[in-house]
């Protein structure tokens, strides 16, 4: 039985008070993004039909008049964003080819691509997390295009996620891409169920890292990434 299922067994009517908790702790379940098997069985044109009729009835619970020229489009809008866009890296089918080359000009140092803008959304209330993500790698041989980097970023922020989760996602797949251990991942984000909601504080920011290989073993490999991220 699923964790939230035995919580709100046990809790009874105080169960749903226990999960806004556990949301507001920002806690993460497991490294994979949990996802139903059956997660694919539908295609995207019934997602976007059903995801408009049920954010129809929400638009309408909220008191909404859907007659109104700005708000009867909303939820077909809403519905088409969710599957085509911000949640896309949902489906294995959109996860970019990171195709290889040969290191032809046997470089061998750190290859850093910096300031990656990202969005993202928070699994715990569906509201966006942005920022920078900072990628590195040390060829074993081969390289990987710098859209790429790039593009697997973007692949991985576009589904729900906590922060955590998303850093070791990128870290992990650029490892199996590259096939190297020497790969550093760093997010620098914002969390606007931090800054719009509950605490509401505009200025903090949340820092994860995932270093492998020599940057996990090598404090001068660390060293020498910061000093590139900083200038």
């Amino acid at each position: 039985m699923k964790q939230k299922e035995i919580l709100l067994n046990t809790m009874g009517i105080n169960g749903s008070h226990i999960i806004d908790e556990m949301g507001d702790e920002h806690i993460g379940t497991s490294f994979e993004t949990p996802l139903r098997e059956d997660a694919f069985e539908m295609d995207d044109d019934l997602k976007i039909e059903l995801i408009e009729k049920h954010f129809r009835e929400i638009m309408h619970v909220l008191g909404l008049d859907l007659s109104d020229d700005s708000l009867k489009g909303t939820p077909r809008r809403v519905a088409k964003m969710y599957i085509k866009e911000i949640f896309s890296g949902l489906d294995p089918k959109n996860k970019p080819d990171a195709k290889l080359f040969e290191n032809k000009y046997k470089y061998n140092e750190m290859l850093v691509e910096k300031d990656i803008t990202f969005f993202s959304n928070c699994e715990h209330h569906f509201v966006p997390i942005y920022g920078k993500a900072h990628v590195a790698y040390i060829s074993n041989g081969n390289v990987i295009g710098l859209s790429k980097i790039n593009r697997i970023v973007q692949y991985y922020a576009k589904r729900p996620q906590v922060q955590e989760r998303l850093t070791m996602q990128i870290g992990n797949d650029l490892k199996e891409a590259l096939g190297t251990d020497d790969v550093a991942v760093i997010i620098d984000a914002h969390h606007m169920c931090v800054s719009t909601r509950g605490v509401q504080d505009v200025n903090s920011s949340t820092v994860t890292s995932f270093y492998s290989g020599k940057f996990e073993k090598d404090e001068n490999s660390r060293a020498e990434l910061m000093k590139y991220i900083s200038l």
